[in-house]
């Protein structure tokens, strides 16, 4: 039986206004039957796509015209995709909020680790073990989206992750990824002797900041401290446990940042380091495509972030975030279902992947690797990765404004902890329902 979604997501504040909320017209019949070219007037749909990724408007686009010229050629289809992208740190509550008033979306994205389990717990997606794509992802990225041997979504996004540093500049002073926090500090002073400021801060969203917490709790999981999660999970568990790890990483990013964190979104941080005002960024490779975009010629360089004088928990993050799953209350399952086997159509997936700049993570991906993704590989050919930590969506959230307002001094180190030990108790509570 399906539970409630206050129980499993926890209540959703309302949320008036949304982009692309139109009903679904003459689209509500659920089976997407072929007809001969000819033979019958085009049979006309609408399937409403919610994928929160806004700065990838242009490569989605292309991909949802491709899908529907195909839905035409192929089964005789005038289909209307009504594409809603909400920005990244507003999407968990809309899509909970759309949820809970049964106004579903057929095709929704959410992070693979943090959030497919609580979804497919909660009974909204579909299970996609049979679709076409299935048998194409690789078969180490397919754990990453099945449950209980069930493919509950598609992946877009496999990440290998630490932090971003211009190569060009590092080169220039003769320097190299640190492996220790020591080794660290060190490059700082020689960024700062040249009079380059070491890192990029963009904290006016607090998923941003929130970085910081899935990479302390990686390093430290599969070193020093490898029963942190399942202590946590039973409620036996601190982030007092690695509070100076934290904040030691936190304050020393900061005190050799840009100024006016508050204020810089992450597209305006990277512009700022495309143009080389800052030589590292706590940030992922998700956001090549922007700093590309300002910058061509950048080159972008991923490293695994030391967070202690222990070179061995110096490690990439692994990652699958944005997939894309089928609503099991969708009207239009057949139609849905069509398009995520389009994320990984033989003709059209390896233009759409290489053109969002994102890993291969399918068999049938051909393209060729970016530079900075094949830096990272080489941490994880080297056993230096670790995958990334499964913690509730609702710490992570919180994460990012309590270190937003620890960032102002409004907050102390201990009201941090409280606050994220109070957040995983809460979520503990929620999943025993």
């Amino acid at each position: 039986m399906r539970k409630s979604l206050k129980a499993i997501l926890g209540s959703a504040l309302a949320i008036s206004l949304l982009a692309g909320c139109a009903s679904n017209g003459s689209g509500g019949d659920a089976s997407v039957k072929k007809e001969e070219s000819g033979t019958a007037a085009p049979k006309e749909m609408t399937l409403k796509v919610f994928i929160a990724q806004p700065r990838f408007k242009e490569q989605y686009d292309k991909f949802v015209a491709d899908f529907v010229a195909k839905e035409k050629a192929d089964k005789n289809l005038i289909v209307k995709v009504q594409m809603e992208m909400p920005p990244v740190d507003q999407a968990p509550q809309i899509l909970k909020t759309r949820l809970a008033a049964n106004d579903v979306p057929d095709v929704f994205s959410l992070h693979a680790i943090n959030e497919l389990p609580t979804y497919y717990k909660a009974g909204y997606v579909e299970d996609l073990s049979k679709e076409p794509f299935a048998s194409k992802i690789l078969d180490s990225v397919k754990p990453t989206v099945t449950i209980d041997n069930k493919v509950l979504a598609v992946p877009l996004e496999t990440l290998d992750w630490g932090y971003l540093y211009n190569k060009k500049i590092f080169a220039d002073l003769g320097l190299k990824p640190p492996t220790t926090i020591t080794e660290m500090k060190t490059v700082i002073e020689a960024l700062k002797k040249n009079k380059i400021t070491p890192f990029e801060l963009a904290y006016k969203e607090a998923q941003w900041p929130q970085l910081f917490l899935p990479l302390t709790v990686g390093a430290l999981a599969n070193t020093e401290n490898k029963d942190f999660i399942e202590r946590m999970n039973s409620d036996k568990g601190s982030f007092n446990e690695i509070k100076s790890q934290l904040f030691s990483n936190f304050d020393l990013v900061n005190a050799n940042g840009t100024d006016r964190a508050f204020e810089s979104s992450a597209s305006d941080g990277a512009a700022a380091f495309s143009q080389g005002k800052a030589a590292m960024w706590v940030m992922g490779p998700w956001y090549a495509d922007t700093i590309l975009k300002s910058n061509p010629d950048m080159q972008i360089g991923v490293a695994p972030f030391p967070i202690s004088d222990n070179p061995n928990a110096t490690m990439i993050n692994m990652s699958v975030s944005t997939s894309l799953a089928v609503a099991s209350a969708s009207k239009n399952k057949e139609l849905a279902r069509d398009f995520v086997n389009f994320v990984l159509d033989d003709k059209e997936t390896n233009d759409l992947f290489k053109s969002l700049k994102f890993n291969p993570n399918a068999k049938n991906h051909t393209f060729e690797s970016f530079p900075w993704i094949a830096e990272a590989l080489t941490y994880v050919k080297a056993g230096k990765s670790y995958k990334d930590p499964v913690m509730p969506p609702a710490v992570k959230d919180e994460a990012g404004k309590l270190l937003q307002s620890y960032y102002v001094k409004q907050i102390s180190q201990d009201d941090v902890i409280s606050g994220l030990d109070k957040a995983w108790k809460n979520a503990n509570k929620i999943n025993k329902k």
